[in-house]
């Protein structure tokens, strides 16, 4: 991916990764919209970026996402790169409340029917272009779940899977597709408290680091930073051991 002289739609960009995201490649000279729910949260990125721009989204709205994707490849012709970062986390009790289907249902309707609405909306704008990013924002968990939010893990290990196909399909054409995979960010996803927790990586240092893989591995398929290691690659020592570090990691996240 070139990292300068792109426009560049960044959905979720108001908060967390989307809004760090959003700063470093506008740092960068890009033309930079944002999208999102909340309307507070675009304005205050916006204010503190002159120039960058946005526009508001529910990508949990098939129709919203349809306006949308009209207005936008209309208002900003040369949109080259969509990186679909919006996303939601909420923990789910199956023992207490297994009937409860409130956070699953928006969880993948918001996570994973999000992305491929809006990726279908605006693949043919695109494809039109000289050249052309898409970029996923999955997740560790994709690869070892978190057990308290089974549907958010599913949800992303559902968007690694769709991002393997999608890349496969689009290899003749000039639009190139990344996996951006997190592991676990200083950010308000969960709560306030996230963004406080030692055990999580600050923010700053995981745009910073994911930032230099793409300025320096141009063709990079997964955009890895080395604290996800651990999760992304831990099937690879067998079954046994992925058993053992499921186990080490969730009860150690439980402590």
């Amino acid at each position: 991916m070139k990292t300068t002289n792109n426009t560049i739609l960044i959905t979720g960009g108001g908060s967390g990764i989307g809004r760090g995201l959003a700063e470093a490649f506008h740092r960068l000279d890009n033309q930079v919209i944002i999208a999102g729910r909340k309307q507070r949260a675009l304005d205050e990125t916006k204010a503190a970026n002159p120039g960058m721009k946005s526009l508001t989204l529910d990508v949990s709205d098939p129709k919203s996402i349809q306006s949308f994707a009209e207005k936008i490849t209309k208002d900003y012709p040369s949109l080259n790169v969509l990186i679909n970062n919006a996303g939601i986390m909420g923990p789910e009790d199956l023992l207490e409340k297994p009937d409860d289907l409130s956070t699953a249902e928006s969880t993948i309707t918001t996570n994973l029917l999000g992305p491929i609405r809006l990726t279908a909306a605006l693949l043919p704008s695109l494809r039109k272009q000289p050249r052309a990013t898409i970029m996923t924002v999955s997740s560790g968990l994709a690869f070892v779940p978190f057990a308290p939010t089974p549907t958010y893990c599913a949800t992303k290990a559902a968007i690694h899977s769709y991002t393997q196909s999608l890349r496969y399909q689009l290899k003749a054409t000039k639009v190139e597709v990344i996996e951006l995979i997190p592991p676990y960010v200083q950010t308000t996803l969960t709560g306030d408290q996230q963004a406080k927790d030692s055990r999580a990586m600050p923010l700053s240092e995981f745009i910073d680091e994911a930032m230099s893989i793409l300025k320096t591995q141009p063709d990079v398929k997964e955009v890895c930073v080395q604290k996800v290691y651990p999760l992304r690659f831990s099937a690879e020592h067998g079954q046994q051991k992925y058993e053992e570090f499921f186990q080490k990691f969730n009860d150690t996240m439980h402590s």
